[in-house]
């Protein structure tokens, strides 16, 4: 775009706004929102330098930022990438992920005196959260390997690897999610999957998934809503003639790990 207006123009400050009105026209959604928001940066800076005198994305509007299609994850694809996790790690991370719906720099960022399993609870994110069985014996497992690896480490965060036993840092990203890498169940998926499962499961109710994973309230209404379009496709679909003979339909979740509900 900038190259195509160097074609026309000797300076930025030539570029008016029926041309930036036709940048918006032949854009939509996410890139839309993003073009715009880039173009306002650079005419705002080069303003606030003196490099142009009047800047030409005033009054154009973004648009609202569209969201990919929130849809649950089939069966097999949680079973694989639970049969990824083969280590000790790999098994915590894919828990707290697909159970917990934590973020990979939430669980990133977890210390070891947020887990309490003895009173069976875990912090995330700076909200309590009852610790499941599936999780507690993960993460008692991982203590235990932890213990013998590096039993004079100093760092706190629960998850440590080779170099950051000898420091106080948390482990990588690319660590962190390496074990499912490959697969489409990756953790970010578990963890859009979870929320999306706990609005099928207790109700569309955009309340009670903030008050659950402490997510803010947009992106609870966007998984209610993802979740009421399902429910409603499935009552659709399970009313048709050509359905009622055939049986329930398979459960979607029915390999996701214990202790999600």
């Amino acid at each position: 775009m900038l190259l195509a207006w160097s074609n026309d123009h000797d300076h930025l400050r030539e570029v008016t706004r029926e041309e930036l009105r036709a940048v918006a026209e032949a854009r939509q959604g996410s890139e839309l929102h993003h073009t715009l928001s880039a173009l306002r940066s650079l005419f705002r800076h080069c303003k606030a330098t003196g490099t142009i005198f009047r800047d030409p994305t005033v009054r154009i509007r973004r648009g609202r930022r569209s969201y990919a299609v929130i849809l649950p994850l089939d069966a097999s694809e949680i079973h694989r990438a639970v049969a990824a996790a083969t280590t000790p790690t790999a098994r915590v991370v894919i828990l707290l992920a697909a159970i917990h719906a934590a973020r990979s720099k939430t669980i990133a960022e977890l210390h070891v005196d947020d887990i309490d399993l003895g009173q069976r609870t875990l912090v995330l994110a700076g909200r309590a959260r009852p610790l499941d069985d599936p999780t507690r014996q993960a993460i008692t497992d991982w203590l235990d390997c932890r213990r013998q690896r590096w039993p004079n480490t100093a760092n706190p965060h629960l998850l440590i690897n080779r170099r950051t036993a000898l420091g106080t840092e948390p482990v990588g990203r690319l660590w962190l999610t390496s074990p499912l890498r490959h697969q489409v169940a990756t953790l970010e998926r578990l963890r859009v999957d979870r929320q999306l499962e706990e609005a099928l499961t207790h109700g569309p109710d955009p309340l009670h998934l903030a008050e659950v994973f402490g997510i803010a309230e947009m992106t609870a209404i966007r998984y209610a809503t993802a979740a009421r379009q399902i429910l409603e496709s499935s009552a659709e679909t399970d009313s048709s003639p050509s359905t009622r003979t055939q049986g329930p339909a398979n459960d979607q979740h029915a390999n996701r790990p214990s202790g999600s509900r």
